[in-house]
């Protein structure tokens, strides 16, 4: 993947982007997070599932930021979202609204590492370069096929993102295929979403009456101490 200001080919997936390098325990991090906040992108932590609300915008936007995690395995993908005006729907649970980190494997982060590093993301003269990046289209897999799970567990394991919740963040650590199926699920709920809101009964966050796509498609979840990646698709509910 390369971030440039150079002209973009037209079959690409572009994103305006923020570039920080950190340091901390002796550790150089780069971060990669959007360049703008999100509005209309919020995730929430609920009972058994973690739930990711996005318009078609923002749905995209966040899409190719996971697909930009899949073609970076140096980077981490900081995306703030436990500040982003409420979605739609939430009230019926006790949801605790978190930040998104994704980890790929390559940069070994501690969890326990991760409020620190925030902080020094955040601090007021932590330097940051302004890109644009791209990500070709091809790196979207088909959003009609279905997630085809190895038998073999090691290689099962390369479609599986571990999940830990550090400092009201969830930190999901893989790799690229782990990376790129998510984002499919997320970019098929900014394809299914739009036209389904517009032509038919919609009530987001009500069973039957909105479009959502689960990032994990099988069953026995909870013996790998997994939980479910919820994402449903809401027109857009802040300006």
């Amino acid at each position: 993947m390369t971030a440039s200001r150079a002209p973009l080919p037209r079959d690409s997936l572009r994103v305006k982007i923020v570039v920080q390098r950190v340091r901390l325990g002796g550790t150089e991090y780069r971060v990669i997070r959007p360049a703008r906040p999100l509005k209309n992108g919020a995730l929430y932590r609920t009972r058994g599932s973690y739930d990711m609300y996005v318009d078609r915008t923002e749905g995209r936007r966040i899409g190719t930021l996971w697909l930009l995690a899949a073609r970076s395995p140096r980077s981490l993908v900081y995306l703030p979202m436990r500040t982003a005006p409420a979605a739609p729907g939430i009230g019926w649970e006790d949801e605790q609204p978190l930040d998104l980190v994704l980890a790929p494997s390559a940069v070994q982060l501690r969890p326990s590492r991760w409020k620190r590093l925030r902080e020094r993301l955040n601090a007021g003269n932590a330097p940051r370069e302004f890109r644009t990046a791209s990500v070709p289209e091809r790196d979207l897999p088909d959003l009609e096929s279905d997630s085809i799970v190895p038998d073999n567990p090691k290689e099962a394991n390369e479609f599986l993102l571990r999940q830990h919740v550090y400092a009201e963040t969830l930190l999901l650590t893989g790799g690229t295929a782990a990376f790129r199926e998510g984002a499919k699920e997320i970019f098929a709920a900014t394809k299914d979403g739009p036209p389904h809101a517009a032509t038919r009964h919609h009530i987001p966050g009500a069973c039957n009456y909105h479009v959502c796509r689960g990032m994990y498609d099988w069953d026995e979840l909870t013996a790998h101490n997994w939980e479910q990646i919820h994402v449903e698709f809401c027109p857009q509910w802040a300006r």
